[in-house]
């Protein structure tokens, strides 16, 4: 009888460890979980934004999804909450207004306020353009992701959501 309540009690104990472990690896998980989609704007009409005379970041207003609570519609900025591998994607659009006018669509994806990728046109031959960059950057807890428009670019958005920024964590790292 000795030996049997031993066996149990070791049994019982190793499968307790072993609850705890994974419980406590569901609860990582879920920590983990980061996502945000956000757009320029969500006006019924076109407005455009820029023509700065300096890098500005840019303010996506209308928010999809921000689980975990990583952007700021105030600033612009995803602070990465979890360290691990994201999916980045930037997709920037521009109306030149008439034919003829300048075009110039531009936007940078930024990390830590250096830029990781863009896109760029300066033309006159068509009347809109857009852009995407997408990536898989590994991030560490606390990186600042942003997007910026360069000097002399401008965007044009309304409820349409031509101008997107959307990350999402595929898997958390330590």
């Amino acid at each position: 009888m000795d030996r049997l309540t031993t066996y149990f009690n070791s049994t019982l104990n190793a499968l307790e460890d072993e609850y705890q472990r994974t419980t406590h690896s569901l609860d990582r998980m879920e920590a983990s979980h980061s996502a945000f989609s956000v757009a320029l704007t969500d006006n019924k009409n076109l407005i455009c934004f820029g023509r700065f005379s300096s890098d500005e970041l840019i303010t996506y207003q209308h928010v999809f999804i921000n689980l975990g609570g990583g952007y700021s519609a105030d600033t612009g900025v995803f602070t990465v909450p979890h360290a691990g591998v994201y999916s980045v994607a930037l997709t920037a659009y521009s109306d030149a207004g008439s034919p003829g006018n300048v075009l110039a669509v531009c936007a940078n994806l930024l990390v830590n306020g250096r830029m990781v990728a863009g896109n760029r046109e300066n033309n006159q031959e068509d009347q809109e353009d857009s852009a995407t960059v997408v990536l898989v950057l590994h991030l560490a807890a606390g990186d600042e992701v942003a997007a910026n428009m360069p000097a002399g670019c401008f965007l044009c958005d309304d409820r349409s959501h031509y101008n997107t920024f959307s990350a999402f964590l595929l898997y958390p790292t330590e």
